[in-house]
């Protein structure tokens, strides 16, 4: 029999059935031991039985959706009609391709649906029609919610998150009978792939003590100070809300004016320090900065009532007392990631009202919103209701535990960061590739009670800061009175502070300000060294009318925004002192970079 003549059917089908149930008792096994890991935790008082009130809030918003459509049966028969016709369309080619015909599909999934590459999903009619009706279902429910037009903006918000994460669950690749390729895969090893996979996902669930913690790459592979977060420095200053690192320089002379990094305390700083190919903080020691960086603390129940002023005051405000005993400078350029932006700016606005604007020369925001009328599919877990629940849940431990915060990010790009990951681990039973950034990702860190809130409350829910409103240490804030240069990077694709609302943001401050975006997104959009040639940025005019208007004259630039940042820091103030080794000027040495901070895991 010729290769042409051989029945494609026959792949999947068992090749041997008695290795196949040796299989079937180990998936068996390793199940009771998932359902273990899983129980134990609860019975100790542990954990709580998870998901019913997030379920309540997903079926009370998507029952809004449906009471749009039912209350009026001319609408109702409508949207049902809307769906068997697309149905029959599909059922009527697929016939007629099982009869020989040409027929073109119904519908089809986009280019960039990384769900549906296997050829089989296009040549075997059988999955051929799970992907159709899968996407015609899918299309249909995303129009309900879009179309619903009795709805608040926020509740429609919601109701299409939601329903797109339904739609990313049921899809048919994340199922062995109706995914092709785990299909043959299962069929070929005869169900080893499952057994593996179950033994896994026991592993994860212990993992989390309780709750599925999915890994997206070989934790084993990895480990602070060894691998990652490996460029030299101090600790030369901690309390009980960060570590002070200052880097070790590397060139005969520095830039006069120091800098000081804020990054996130959701994860941790060493994003910017991944390794040594990528690592922003080593480039820019390599520039000439003394370069300073806090590392946050993982806070437990000691740090339940530490809030944003405490943040403030002994995060960057201590930061800067001692970069100017240690350097004898009295201003820095500073930099401030994500909502260590946030941070950062909220700090220039209590220095401007205090009449101590000066010490902070300029500020460059990295992907950093401060105004949150855009703030994307995040504000989706933000309203009194769920902020109510999620402080009632916080006053338990004195902390959100740093899995919370990681699955409702992950949640936002669930067909990149959930699915692909549970169909390799726990369906084909392989371990995900070694990836230093997925393993900062699942590096995750709590987040204390009075400072979460207060940052949910004032940002996300209020937007006190943009507004002028918000109040700390005893000050009302305004942006406006920030009037040192700023720079502002936003990244085009960034699902966490999308570009749209980092461009709002810049009519906030009342200096210059230097809007520039860059390619991809949230992460690779900032951490993109200039020798990989990755990417591009957009450079333009002032960041004023709409981002799509500023974007139609903008530059475009291939590679790294890196350099074009160097260059304007430098056109600040370019003066040059002798290099400045940490432990200068008296300065306690406590420990060696990165510190014992960032090696405190959840």
């Amino acid at each position: 029999m010729t290769g042409e003549d051989t029945n494609p059917m026959l792949q999947y089908i068992l090749n041997n059935p008695e290795e196949f149930a040796k299989n079937l008792s180990e998936i068996a096994e390793n199940g009771g031991k998932a359902l273990a890991a899983y129980l134990e935790p609860r019975e100790k008082g542990e954990a709580a039985m998870a998901g019913s009130e997030e379920m309540n809030a997903v079926v009370k918003t998507l029952a809004e959706v449906g009471n749009y459509w039912m209350k009026d049966p001319s609408r109702a028969i409508e949207a049902q009609t809307k769906l068997w016709s697309g149905y029959m369309g599909i059922w009527s080619s697929t016939l007629k391709r099982m009869a020989g015909e040409e027929s073109e599909p119904i519908i089809a999934p986009s280019s960039s649906d990384k769900r549906f590459k296997d050829s089989q999903w296009e040549e075997n009619n059988f999955f051929d029609f799970i992907k159709q009706m899968y996407l015609q279902t899918s299309t249909w429910a995303e129009d309900l919610v879009e179309d619903a037009e009795d709805l608040d903006d926020h509740t429609r918000h919601k109701a299409g998150f939601y329903v797109k994460q339904i739609s990313n669950a049921m899809a048919p690749s994340n199922f062995v009978l109706t995914n092709p390729e785990l299909l043959r895969e299962t069929m070929s090893s005869n169900g080893s792939n499952l057994a593996k996979g179950m033994k896994l996902l026991a592993e994860d669930i212990k993992a989390g003590h309780g709750d599925l913690r999915i890994r997206q790459t070989d934790p084993d592979k990895f480990q602070v100070g060894v691998n990652v977060a490996v460029t030299p420095g101090k600790i030369v200053e901690q309390n009980d809300v960060c570590q002070l690192i200052q880097y070790s320089p590397t060139t005969e002379d520095v830039l006069k004016r120091p800098l000081l990094i804020v990054p996130p305390w959701i994860n941790k700083y060493y994003i910017l320090d991944l390794n040594q190919e990528k690592s922003f903080i080593k480039w820019a020691v390599e520039q000439g900065h003394t370069v300073f960086v806090i590392s946050w603390i993982n806070p437990d129940e000691k740090q339940a009532d530490k809030s944003f002023e405490h943040y403030m005051r002994e995060g960057i405000l201590n930061s800067l007392d001692r970069i100017r005993k240690t350097t004898q400078q009295t201003t820095v350029n500073a930099i401030g990631y994500c909502v260590g932006g946030t941070l950062l700016a909220t700090t220039l606005a209590y220095l401007a009202k205090i009449g101590e604007q000066d010490r902070i020369a300029s500020a460059t925001f990295l992907a950093t919103q401060v105004d949150f009328t855009h703030a994307g599919d995040l504000k989706v877990f933000v309203d009194e209701e769920q902020i109510e629940l999620l402080e009632h849940r916080m006053e338990q431990k004195g902390y959100l535990d740093g899995s919370k915060i990681a699955t409702a990010f992950n949640m936002l790009r669930s067909n990149d960061l959930i699915w692909p990951y549970v169909v390799n681990n726990y369906l084909r039973g392989k371990e995900p590739f070694p990836f230093d950034l997925l393993y900062w990702n699942a590096d995750s860190t709590r987040m204390p009670a009075a400072n979460h809130s207060y940052y949910l409350r004032n940002c996300y829910q209020d937007n006190t800061l943009a507004r002028g409103e918000m109040e700390l240490a005893g000050e009302k804030l305004d942006l406006n009175q920030v009037e040192i240069p700023i720079y502002n990077l936003a990244t085009k694709e960034d699902h966490i502070a999308p570009a749209k609302s980092v461009f709002k943001g810049c009519s906030c401050f009342g200096g210059p300000v230097e809007y520039v975006m860059s390619g991809s997104g949230h992460i690779a959009g900032v951490v993109n060294p200039p020798h990989l040639k990755k990417y591009k940025y957009w450079t333009g005019s002032k960041p004023e009318g709409s981002l799509e208007e500023w974007t139609q004259d903008a530059s475009e630039t291939p590679g790294s925004w890196w350099p074009h940042w160097q260059k304007w820091i430098t056109s600040q103030d370019d003066n040059r002192v002798k290099a400045r080794k940490p432990g200068a000027r008296r300065t306690k040495i406590i420990e060696d970079a990165p510190g014992s901070y960032v090696k405190v895991r959840v």
